[in-house]
C-alpha cells in the first residue's frame, strides 16, 4: 500500500504548474516575506504580572505613572541623541491614515546598501497601558487593562544580518515593542555573503543565478541569531533601567511566507494567471481553504471563511480567508506567480511537537503552534505545505481547453462483463451532484469511501454508492489504491470536474440568463 500511495504521489507532482510549464519558469523560491515581532519586558505583558513586578520592588500600584515617567523620559531622550548621532530630523506624523511610511523609506534608501539608522518617524497612537485600581468590596489593589494615546517612535534602520528593518516603541508602560523584518531582505545580504548573483525589486527575487542554493539559504533561518540580534535592537531603541535587569520575550505576531514562481516572460505567466483567477474565484470552497492549511471545516467554525478579489496598483489578487489565517496568490511585475500564506495568530495552526502534561510528564502529539519566535523555523515546513497544497489544487484547472476535450471521454458509455455503465452528464442534477461530492475538498488528503460518500449522497442505497464509484473508475475521474478501500480523483478528474462546470456556471447559464 506504502509503494502505490508514493506511485500516486509522484504521478500527481507531474500535473503541478511547474511541471506543465518548466521550459518558461526561471526558478522557484520559498521564503518567508514579512515577519512582525513582539517584544514585551518579562511579565509586564499582564496585569498581574505587572502587579508582580511592583510588589517585588516595593513600589506602590497607584504610583504607576511616577514609576514609569523617567523610563518614558529616557526613550525620548534616547530617540533625540540617536537622531543627532546620524544626523536625522524626527518627523512628526499628524494623519497616520494619509501617510504612508513605506513610501517615504524607500525614497530614503533607493538602493542604499550601508548598515545604521535611516530614519525616524514619531506618532500619537493608541496604545496598551495599565489603570491601578483599588476594588473596595475586596480591599485589593490592583492593575486593569487599559489604552491611551502616547507619542510612539519608529525606528528605521539597515541591519548587516536582516537587512532593512523597524522598531516601533511606544513611550509608555508595558513598552510592548514591534520589531519587523522581511524575509526576502534577510535572504539577500545571504546572498551577497554567498557571492550569489541575483535580482531583486521590492521585496521580490526577479532572478537568482543558484535557486537551489538559494532554497538551502532561505531554509537555514537560525532563529538564536534573530533572538540575539532583538536583544541587541531593544537596548538600543528601548532601554530600560539597568536595575530592574529586564528580559524581553518574543513572540509572532504575524508571519507571511511565500512561494515564487518566477516566469521567464510576463506573456508566459498572463494567460495562465488569468485563467486561474477567474476559476479559482468560482470553485475554491471553504472546504478547500481548510484543506490547503491542513485543517477542517466545521460548522461550528465562527470566524471568517472565503475568497475575496481585489485589485491591486500592480494587478489582481485572490485572498481566501479562514479566521486569522488566510492564502493569497497574485502577480508581481506581471512575471513572478506568487502564493502568499499568512498567519495573525500561528496558535491555529498546529504541529506534532512535545507537549508537556500537568503531572510533568511529556508527550509527542499534534498541538498548536507556540507563539514563540523559535517557532518560525517549525513553521517554515507548515507554510511550505500549505502553498504546496494550494498550487496542486490550482494546477488542476491549468489549461482548461486540455479538460475540455477529455469531457469525451467522460461522457461516452463504458461497458464491461456486459453491464453499461453510463457517462457523466454535467447538464444533470444528479451527475451535477455526485461530481461535487468527490470533489469535495476534504476528500484531497484522505481520499473518498463508499461511508463517506454516502453521507453526502443520502438519498442512494449502499449498493447504488458501490455502483457510483464503479462508473466513476471506469470513466477515469477516480483510482483506487491497492490494498485499501479509498479512491482519489485523477487527473483526469479534476480537470473534467472543473472545466465541465465551469462551462456550465460561467458561460452557458449567464448567456440564457441574458
Amino acid at each position: 500500500m506504502k509503494n502505490n500511495l508514493c506511485d500516486i504521489m509522484s504521478r500527481e507532482i507531474k500535473m503541478l504548474i511547474t511541471t506543465t510549464h518548466e521550459e518558461k519558469i526561471d526558478g522557484i523560491l520559498y521564503c518567508y516575506d514579512r515577519v512582525l515581532i513582539n517584544a514585551t519586558a518579562n511579565s509586564f505583558g499582564f496585569p498581574d504580572g505587572m502587579a508582580m513586578f511592583f510588589n517585588r520592588h516595593g513600589y506602590r500600584i497607584f504610583d504607576f505613572a511616577k514609576v514609569f515617567a523617567p523610563v518614558t523620559e529616557k526613550i525620548k531622550e534616547n530617540a533625540e541623541k540617536l537622531a543627532m548621532k546620524n544626523g536625522l530630523d524626527i518627523e512628526f506624523i499628524r494623519n497616520t491614515k494619509a501617510f504612508r511610511k513605506e513610501d517615504k523609506i524607500a525614497s530614503l534608501v533607493n538602493g542604499r546598501k550601508a548598515e545604521g539608522l535611516v530614519h525616524i518617524f514619531s506618532a500619537l497612537e493608541v496604545n496598551k497601558t495599565y489603570r491601578p485600581w483599588h476594588d473596595k468590596t475586596t480591599g485589593k489593589t490592583y492593575f486593569k487593562t487599559d489604552s491611551t494615546k502616547c507619542l510612539t517612535y519608529y525606528f528605521y534602520f539597515i541591519d548587516r544580518e536582516f537587512g532593512l528593518c523597524f522598531m516601533r516603541v511606544p513611550t509608555i508602560a508595558p513598552y510592548k515593542v514591534d520589531f519587523y523584518f522581511n524575509g526576502h531582505n534577510w535572504l539577500e545580504t545571504k546572498l551577497n555573503k554567498r557571492g550569489i548573483a541575483y535580482q531583486k525589486e521590492d521585496n521580490a527575487f526577479t532572478r537568482i543565478a543558484d535557486f537551489e542554493e538559494a532554497q538551502k539559504l532561505s531554509d537555514r533561518l537560525r532563529v538564536e541569531d534573530l533572538h540575539s540580534a532583538l536583544d541587541i535592537f531593544i537596548k538600543r531603541y528601548c532601554p530600560m533601567p539597568a536595575g530592574w535587569d529586564m528580559g524581553f520575550n518574543y513572540t509572532i505576531m504575524q508571519a507571511e511566507y511565500a512561494c515564487d514562481i518566477i516566469f521567464k516572460r510576463v506573456e508566459d505567466l498572463k494567460p495562465l494567471y488569468d485563467n486561474i483567477i477567474k476559476t479559482a474565484m468560482h470553485t475554491i470552497t471553504p472546504d478547500n481553504i481548510a484543506n490547503f492549511l491542513g485543517k477542517r471545516f466545521s460548522v461550528l467554525f465562527e470566524g471568517e471563511a472565503g475568497s475575496r478579489f481585489g485589485r491591486r496598483i500592480l494587478g489582481t489578487r485572490i485572498k481566501h480567508q479562514m479566521g486569522e489565517i488566510s492564502v493569497k496568490i497574485y502577480d508581481k511585475f506581471g512575471k513572478i506567480l506568487r502564493i502568499e500564506v499568512t498567519s495573525n495568530d500561528v496558535s491555529q495552526l498546529k504541529v506534532f511537537r512535545e507537549v508537556q502534561k500537568k503531572d510533568g510528564s511529556a508527550v509527542e502529539q499534534i498541538a498548536p503552534v507556540k507563539k514563540s519566535i523559535y517557532s518560525l523555523f517549525v513553521l517554515i515546513g507548515v507554510f511550505k505545505n500549505a502553498c504546496n497544497r494550494y498550487l496542486e489544487f490550482i494546477s488542476s484547472f491549468d489549461d482548461p481547453t486540455s479538460g475540455l476535450k477529455k469531457l469525451d471521454r467522460v461522457t461516452e458509455t463504458v461497458t464491461e462483463n456486459d453491464k453499461n455503465y453510463k457517462g457523466f452528464n454535467f447538464f444533470s442534477k444528479n451527475d451535477e451532484k455526485i461530481l461535487l461530492a468527490v470533489a469535495d475538498g476534504k476528500f484531497v488528503l484522505k481520499g473518498i469511501t463508499n461511508k463517506a460518500l454516502r453521507l453526502l449522497l443520502p438519498e442512494n442505497k449502499p449498493w447504488q454508492i458501490s455502483r457510483i464509484l464503479k462508473r466513476l473508475r471506469l470513466h477515469g475521474l477516480i483510482k483506487k489504491i491497492g490494498g485499501a478501500y479509498k479512491y482519489y480523483l485523477t487527473r483526469l478528474g479534476k480537470q473534467a470536474i472543473v472545466a465541465g462546470l465551469a462551462f456550465k456556471n460561467m458561460s452557458l447559464i449567464p448567456a440564457l440568463c441574458a
